[in-house]
């Protein structure tokens, strides 16, 4: 009898009766493989948090995989957790750094193949992490003890109960599902203060694009003619005579060749996401419904075969054609385009240009709590729009390296909820940086880790000590702060990370040709602007005056006096002992002069104050002064 019920059971299930399967207590569920759905679910797994991933297709890695943009924007001198992980899994792969640099857009660059069997194995290693494929939420809905949520794969509907959810999908799916407010579009100058956003809002978006990976076949390998075909629309992507409007695009021109050594790939391979006049795409997709999306996609795809198609009977480059080897897909295609823009959530914070132009200037002292940092310039696609030439202008708009807060990924009033990938609370142009995969893959890393201590310690995301989390990512190479001088296998990174945070120590932004950076300066000297600025941080703890330093009192003896007045307990003056306690902490001779470098003064703050565990803050960086 048993026997034929079983059997019953499994003819049902092959009919195509739906088999339910239920996950009981899953503490964190990530729902989509993207890039910041992978880091997102290693990183919370590595917190012994069990963890369960769930993406609609084969592979992992979204944007830098799934989508062939297998060329990372940006972050070249701030390899920042995961991101920094990934990009050595790379090296190990392919040899060396430079055997990355295989094309002029990057200084990473990578077959997508290669790429999504790094994050495979990178998932496989967590004991505490499961990962299922081909699998799609068909429903989610808030309970007592969390989320339950339904997600069928081919053959099965599941049941996952879960406390708390990531939405890491590419277009902000799950956040919309579960009702959580959210802008799509360009945002008024009105509403954030942003000079160079437009006057009006609207609600276009970038440009998507699906990516081509092609292969030398070294034989005719011309398509067919696509329909709806027309060389004019391509003439200006390379240097042409037939390009009429190439003065009026106040983009730069560059030769036939460039479109193919722009993504050149290590083994041969070429990646096309050629943005000017190339194969960008404009449709604003995030509403419609999936039927709706596949045929704005199908179009995006024709876009691409016929700027291949010009390649191959206008530029001459006729033995190039799409590699069939690189994706599981029957047309050669990526898995899904590439995605510049998505939903937007209302965080409890948003990063507008002005955070980043300048941090020390904002009411909001966000940058003590960063969780993520980048240095792409803002850089928005909007080619293809038919009114393009009356969008601002933000093809590379300069702005220093930056960090990114934590109140981006937390929804105003859903709790137990964390947002990833380019959803985040950010404003439009803000997101024209954002978005770039190495800050994409550190979102991630922070939501996970955010995710697990709120379960640890059952407290609501918004409620997790924000120290606590800035130093889990500090402990696993993560950046709080853009340093590009201090890398973070330097003997004091932590240390000025952490003084940094707390604002007691400015960095220096500023634009070096192409690179966006920020400066730490530790070997330069204290000067009186730094120690005023630390005495009017300091003085918001003490109810004693904090000492002046003047030019009759050296510098060691002004620090030696508040030593004596925050932690009398540590030692007395004296002269000898000081030089004694001092060169203990910093590891080399002091010399009583008027001298003190930047980042001794961070060392010896941190080391005897501890203002980064001491003072905590709120999700506004505001110090939080009777915790």
């Amino acid at each position: 009898m048993r026997t034929r019920i079983i059997i019953l059971v499994l003819v049902f299930c092959f009919m195509g009766v739906s088999c339910e399967k239920t996950l009981v207590d899953t503490d964190v569920l990530v729902i989509g493989g993207s890039a910041s759905g992978v880091a997102a679910a290693l990183s919370s797994s590595r917190q012994g948090v069990r963890t369960v991933l769930l993406e609609d297709g084969p592979w992992l890695g979204g944007m830098l995989t799934a989508a062939g943009v297998s060329a990372v924007d940006g972050n070249t001198k701030l390899p920042s957790g995961i991101w920094g992980e990934f990009r050595d899994s790379l090296i190990h792969r392919y040899g060396s750094k430079k055997a990355l640099q295989s094309g002029w857009v990057s200084n990473h660059l990578f077959e997508p193949s290669v790429g999504n069997r790094i994050f495979q194995n990178m998932v496989n290693k967590e004991a505490h992490l499961t990962t299922y494929f081909s699998t799609r939420v068909t429903g989610i809905e808030k309970t007592h003890q969390g989320w339950k949520i339904l997600a069928r794969d081919s053959s099965q509907t599941f049941t996952i109960r879960t406390k708390l959810v990531i939405d890491a999908t590419e277009l902000g799916d799950i956040a919309a599902k579960v009702g959580i407010p959210y802008h799509v579009g360009m945002d008024s100058r009105k509403t954030y203060g942003e000079d160079i956003a437009p006057e009006v809002e609207n609600n276009i978006i970038q440009d998507l694009t699906y990516v081509m990976i092609l292969e030398d076949y070294r034989k005719d390998m011309t398509i067919d003619k696509p329909r709806g075909y027309d060389p004019q629309v391509f003439y200006c992507a390379s240097q042409s005579d037939r390009c009429k409007m190439g003065e009026k695009m106040n983009r730069t021109l560059w030769p036939k060749d460039s479109l193919l050594s722009y993504g050149r790939l290590p083994n041969g391979k070429v990646m096309i996401n050629w943005p000017i006049n190339g194969n960008d795409y404009y449709v604003n997709a995030i509403e419609q419904t999936s039927e709706e999306r596949s045929k704005s996609f199908e179009k995006a795809k024709l876009k691409s075969l016929q700027f291949l198609y010009y390649l191959q009977t206008e530029l001459g480059f006729n033995t190039y054609g799409l590699a069939r080897d690189e994706f599981p897909t029957d047309d050669g295609f990526p898995l899904i385009p590439y995605h510049r823009e998505s939903r937007r959530i209302d965080g409890i914070t948003t990063l507008t240009v002005n955070h980043i132009a300048k941090p020390y200037d904002q009411p909001q002292p966000l940058y003590r709590t960063g969780i993520a940092v980048g240095d792409y310039p803002v850089d928005h696609h909007h080619a293809s729009h038919p009114d393009t030439e009356n969008f601002p202008e933000l093809h590379f708009y300069p702005v220093p390296s930056y960090s990114l807060p934590i109140g981006c990924l937390l929804p105003q009033s859903t709790e137990n909820f964390i947002v990833a990938e380019k959803s985040i609370s950010v404003t439009n142009i803000v997101n024209g940086t954002t978005r770039l995969q190495p800050v994409v893959l550190q979102i991630g890393q922070a939501a996970g880790v955010i995710a697990a201590l709120s379960v640890k310690e059952n407290l609501p995301p918004a409620e997790v000590n924000i120290r606590k989390v800035q130093s889990l990512l500090l402990e696993n190479g993560g950046y709080l702060l853009p340093y590009i001088d201090v890398p973070n296998n330097h003997p004091r990174f932590k240390v000025y990370q952490r003084i940094g945070a707390t604002g007691i120590l400015k960095g220096t932004g500023m634009n070096v040709g192409w690179e966006n950076q920020t400066w730490f300066f530790p070997d330069q000297e204290l000067v009186q602007t730094d120690l005023d600025h630390a005495i009017s941080i300091l003085k918001q703890f003490y109810a004693f005056p904090i000492p002046k330093s003047t030019k009759n009192k050296d510098m060691m003896q002004w620090f030696w006096e508040l030593i004596t007045l925050i932690e009398p307990e540590k030692t007395s003056y004296n002269s000898r002992m000081e030089r004694n306690f001092l060169t203990e902490i910093l590891g080399e001779e002091v010399m009583s002069d008027d001298i003190m470098k930047r980042g001794d003064f961070a060392m010896l703050l941190d080391t005897l104050f501890n203002p980064f565990q001491r003072y905590n803050i709120n999700v506004y960086g505001e110090f939080v002064i009777n915790q």
